[in-house]
């Protein structure tokens, strides 16, 4: 093991309830690739003073998690075509001082949806309408996918969002059925006042054929549980959390693992409790 030591380079998350997932992810490749590295989760109470952190301490790579995914672009300096076209930033990788955003998420939602053969022609409800949102619907829109619809409460963002890729938006879950569920909202995730609450309900579940929850912690989120026992394919949050991971990685260090080190770092990341 690595002792710490005073040329390490840093890299850390920020997140509203920060998990082990991605420290466990990026320390365990760094200790299998032998890199002088070291990743730390935080949870910022003021978000320009952490990225102030990040440039003036000359931290390497920040992930950023929700709820800080659009609020940190007056931050950075610069946008990665891969943040700018949705406005959403999940990395942020620093040269020497100057911060780029970048985004991984979009990445790793398009891998999912070609890995698991969605279909195009297929109907999805899409729950949610912040940064993640942004980045999930866009995989969908580039997927061939038109029959969307954005479900959410805040009628001003839902119809942002859904204006933005020419989806269709909706308040609520009433009346609506769909081939392809997901969840794209904190309902289900570990820490929080929802985090028993089942983010569409069991007819829609029932009624569907693809269940896809992003929330990454847990890993069996009720939706994810809910899908599972009607016999649904099921595309988990963890899924996505070692995909953006992995891209993140290979931001920070200009190094690509292979796939044995990456699942062996996968299957370290899912060992332990969050």
């Amino acid at each position: 093991m690595t002792l710490l030591n005073k040329d390490m380079t840093l890299c850390i998350s920020l997140s509203a309830r920060p998990s082990n997932n991605g420290t466990r992810f990026h320390n365990h490749l760094y200790e299998a690739l032998g890199l002088n590295w070291i990743y730390k989760a935080f949870a910022p109470t003021d978000l320009a003073q952490a990225i102030a952190g990040v440039r003036g301490l000359g931290i390497r790579g920040c992930a950023i998690s929700m709820p800080y995914k659009e609020d940190v672009i007056a931050l950075i300096d610069r946008m990665d075509p891969s943040a700018s076209a949705i406005d959403s930033v999940n990395t942020i990788v620093n040269d020497g001082g100057v911060l780029t955003a970048h985004n991984t998420d979009y990445s790793a939602i398009a891998q999912l949806i070609s890995r698991n053969h969605l279909d195009p022609a297929a109907s999805v409800l899409l729950r949610g309408s912040g940064g993640m949102a942004k980045a999930t619907a866009a995989a969908f829109r580039d997927a061939g996918f038109s029959r969307v619809t954005v479900v959410a409460r805040n009628e001003a963002n839902g119809r942002a969002l859904a204006d933005l890729y020419g989806f269709e938006w909706s308040a609520d879950t009433a009346h609506a059925t769909a081939d392809i569920l997901v969840n794209v909202t904190p309902l289900g995730m570990a820490g929080g006042a929802d985090e028993q609450t089942l983010s569409f309900p069991l007819e829609l579940v029932s009624a569907a054929s693809v269940v896809f929850d992003v929330v990454a912690l847990p890993a069996e989120t009720p939706l994810v549980t809910a899908g599972r026992s009607a016999g649904k394919v099921v595309i988990t949050g963890a899924e996505v959390a070692t995909l953006q991971a992995l891209e993140q990685f290979v931001l920070y260090t200009g190094i690509r693992p292979s796939a044995d080190q990456v699942q062996a770092a996968e299957d370290f990341m899912r060992a332990a409790p969050r």
